[in-house]
């Protein structure tokens, strides 16, 4: 990539939604040959099973089998953000992905991508040395479970509950800390005063 901010759309379109040897070639020209690939279902690493076989080819084998569940997927890069001085894009994506094998069902997702990218020895580009898809629990769960959002929701609306119950019932434990903590700033600022004052006598 020359130009990471201009090039990722076109390329995050090309993985999902091109053909096959499509799809492979784009992984092969844009992503290095030890890859690392994260999601919330798999992972890849540095395996070098044979000298063809490495991390990269893995990262093939996702996305196809990514296509040939949800052959059609609707797509949008939403916004895109990077950091050069630490070579990462943020990518935030929303799609529609349907499952072959349950007609009618569409899970509408939002993630954040993570790229981490690296200047080949001999190349003038960036290729793709680590990609992280970061999902909300409440939209990864829609790809296996049809109601699981709802709960997951539920069980987020039950833990700030919690939340809000243990800092009531826990607040003489912040008040505690809170007048250790301003005692120590005095105690502090005291000995601060007392070396200032030596300094100018």
């Amino acid at each position: 990539m020359e130009e990471p901010v201009n090039d990722i759309p076109s390329i995050i379109h090309t993985l999902t939604q091109s053909t096959p040897s499509t799809q492979r070639a784009t992984i092969e020209a844009y992503f290095t040959r030890d890859a690392s690939f994260t999601h919330p279902f798999c992972r890849t690493g540095s395996f070098a099973f044979s000298p063809r076989f490495n991390s990269r080819e893995l990262i093939i084998a996702i996305y196809r089998w990514y296509k040939i569940l949800s052959p059609r997927i609707d797509l949008e890069v939403t916004s895109v953000a990077y950091d050069p001085a630490s070579y990462i894009l943020y990518v935030h994506i929303a799609q529609g992905f349907r499952i072959r094998a349950v007609p009618g069902y569409r899970a509408d997702v939002e993630l954040v991508t993570v790229l981490r990218l690296r200047q080949e020895e001999g190349e003038n580009g960036l290729r793709i040395c680590s990609q992280e898809d970061l999902y909300q629990t409440d939209h990864f769960v829609r790809f296996f479970w049809l109601g699981g959002w709802a709960v997951v929701r539920l069980w987020q609306v039950l833990a700030t509950a919690v939340c809000v119950l243990g800092a009531l019932v826990g607040w003489p434990v912040t008040l505690v800390e809170e007048r250790w903590e301003v005692g120590v700033s005095r105690e502090v600022e005291g000995k601060k005063g007392t070396v200032l004052k030596h300094h100018e006598s």
